[in-house]
């Protein structure tokens, strides 16, 4: 039997080596983020760093704390790195900061590769809900889809499920409007955001 990896076994990995996160116990190497994986992911932030990530006005609500690729210590055990998470300033009124950052984010996102799909879709989304962030974001794109999920006690429910072409308002940041062949490259349609 294979013992258990630790935090210690973690933070042992040489920094620029260091693409993993512990999950279960397991040290997890995150996939190499293909070009279509770091777009899409420039594409979240890209839509979201503008209106939310402020106090508010100069045209958006306001409201969050965003980051990308930062380690981040749930309650489960477990030590993540989200492809985007966000805090609600109203919870977390300073920045988040440190290695790991120790506050749960409110709202998570992972982008799905293709060599580790099932690590997104299956296993991190039983880690988040076990900690209890609030809002899940999976956005695809071997298919060029959205799906956006909130928390409840029995498992995530799927609010939302989005495909190139829609337009769209994602909770929690459902005050502007995602037209969601943007977060893939396609060029933002005539009166979208």
């Amino acid at each position: 039997m294979r013992r258990k990896a630790t935090e210690a076994d973690l933070w042992a990995i040489p920094e620029e080596r260091r693409r993993h996160e512990l999950v279960a116990g397991e040290l997890v190497e995150k996939a190499a983020p293909s070009g279509e994986h770091g777009s899409v992911q420039a594409g979240v932030v890209g839509l979201l760093r503008g209106p939310f990530q402020r106090r508010g006005g100069a045209g958006g609500p306001g409201g969050w704390w965003l980051a990308t690729e930062v380690d981040v210590r749930l309650d489960a055990g477990a030590i993540v790195r989200p492809d985007v998470a966000g805090w609600r300033r109203a919870s977390c009124p300073a920045r988040p900061t440190g290695l790991p950052v120790v506050q749960r984010p409110d709202w998570v996102c992972e982008v799905v590769s293709p060599s580790n799909a099932n690590h997104d879709t299956v296993t991190k989304l039983r880690v988040y809900h076990a900690a209890r962030v609030e809002h899940y974001w999976l956005v695809d794109p071997r298919d060029a889809t959205l799906t956006v999920m909130r928390w409840s006690e029995a498992g995530y429910v799927t609010r939302l499920r989005a495909e190139r072409g829609e337009v769209v308002r994602a909770e929690p940041f459902e005050a502007i409007e995602i037209a969601v062949g943007t977060l893939f490259g396609d060029d933002p349609a005539e009166g979208t955001d």
